[in-house]
């Protein structure tokens, strides 16, 4: 019998456990706090790995040749991976306005704070009493100025914490509206602070205001409209999703 930690039970793909049904959030609370698997453990080994690649990557003066070498190698392990089933692990596990009202849930595969989604920072998220904290560093990808943070990837840091800060005020919704104000440039390579709270609820409305730091100096502020949601759509979503995963 293996000692490996038993993974928590995935969602149900009928839609019977999903966003906004009985035992959601217990079970994403389940993910975030069990000890990980050994798949999950050897993911987030991988995911780092990748992640590596993409920021050697990027400006990298390797001669032609070389970049054949490693060219080889990689299609080499993207055919490896063509072999293997697909599946998914989407619900709930890539997008923080799904947590219900847990800030702490188990978002793996989101693109801005995933430990399994090589295109992650990844950013890592805290709840301080009624304030949302967070830290990140941005890697030479996510380049747009020199030297600086492409201002998309600002935006879209601040559409993850901010959604993931909605849930404290129990109304989890969906982004709608972010308005980004650059104060200064955003530099890469260097520890960044998140700090966010809900600054109003009112019925179906939860806004929120956010800052971004990189040491005293304020980068960028933010200020975001959520939407509470009719989470059967989002069922409807994910069974959409699934067929055309099956079809593909």
């Amino acid at each position: 019998m293996s000692d490996d930690p038993i993974e928590p039970k995935e969602p149900d793909p009928t839609g019977r456990i999903g966003p906004g049904s009985p035992g959601w959030t217990d079970l994403l609370h389940e993910y975030a706090t069990a000890e990980p698997s050994a798949r999950r453990v050897e993911l987030h080994r991988t995911s780092n790995a990748l992640r590596t690649i993409i920021h050697r990557l990027h400006g990298s003066t390797a001669e032609a040749v070389e970049l054949a070498g490693v060219a080889d190698q990689l299609e080499t392990l993207a055919l490896r991976l063509d072999k293997l089933t697909l599946g998914s692990m989407y619900e709930g596990f890539g997008e923080s306005p799904l947590a219900g009202d847990d800030p702490h849930a188990f978002f793996d595969h989101s693109p801005m704070l995933g430990r399994a989604n090589p295109l992650a920072p990844p950013i890592e998220l805290w709840a301080d009493g009624n304030i949302m904290r967070g830290r990140a560093t941005f890697g030479a990808a996510y380049e747009g100025p020199p030297g600086c943070v492409h201002g998309g990837y600002v935006a879209a840091a601040f559409d993850e914490v901010l959604g993931s800060t909605q849930s404290l005020g129990g109304r989890p919704g969906m982004t709608g509206r972010l308005t980004i104000h650059y104060r200064s440039p955003t530099p890469l390579r260097e520890e960044l602070m998140f700090e966010a709270r809900v600054t109003e609820v009112e019925g179906r409305k939860t806004l929120t205001y956010g800052t971004l730091h990189a040491g005293d100096r304020l980068c960028a502020e933010a200020e975001g409209l959520f939407i509470s949601i009719d989470f059967e759509k989002m069922v409807e979503l994910r069974e959409a999703r699934a067929r055309r995963f099956e079809s593909s």
